[in-house]
């Protein structure tokens, strides 16, 4: 028993096997997978929004949109890069280290109080 098909059935599993094969190379070979292992370390919210969207501050290459920056790790301890971000933006009222606000009192100190 021999199966076959049309012209116009073998046409519909050609492009059904394409499209099979581009989205999974797709998927494969997407960033999303990176850019949700790859969190921001450092996130700090300005008082004012940012004139500066791509600043290098505290030894670390932020990028701001509006009032919000963003960064990886950086060489030195958190209170040290807060405090280089706030000499260069202006005053910072949340930051946040992997996710966790710091606590107050290290805030303050951030922003030279």
């Amino acid at each position: 028993m021999t199966l076959s098909l049309n012209r116009s059935g073998r046409l519909t599993v050609f492009a059904l096997a394409i499209a099979y094969t581009t989205m999974t190379f797709g998927f494969a070979t997407s960033s999303a997978p990176l850019v949700a292992q790859n969190m921001p370390y450092y996130t700090a919210t300005l008082a004012a929004p940012a004139e500066d969207d791509r600043p290098v501050a505290g030894g670390v290459a932020w990028t701001c949109r509006d009032t919000t920056c963003v960064a990886n790790r950086g060489p030195s301890r958190p209170l040290r890069i807060c405090r280089g971000l706030a000499r260069e933006m202006g005053a910072i009222t949340a930051f946040k280290v992997e996710g966790e606000d710091i606590a107050e009192d290290r805030l303050a100190r951030c922003n030279g109080n």
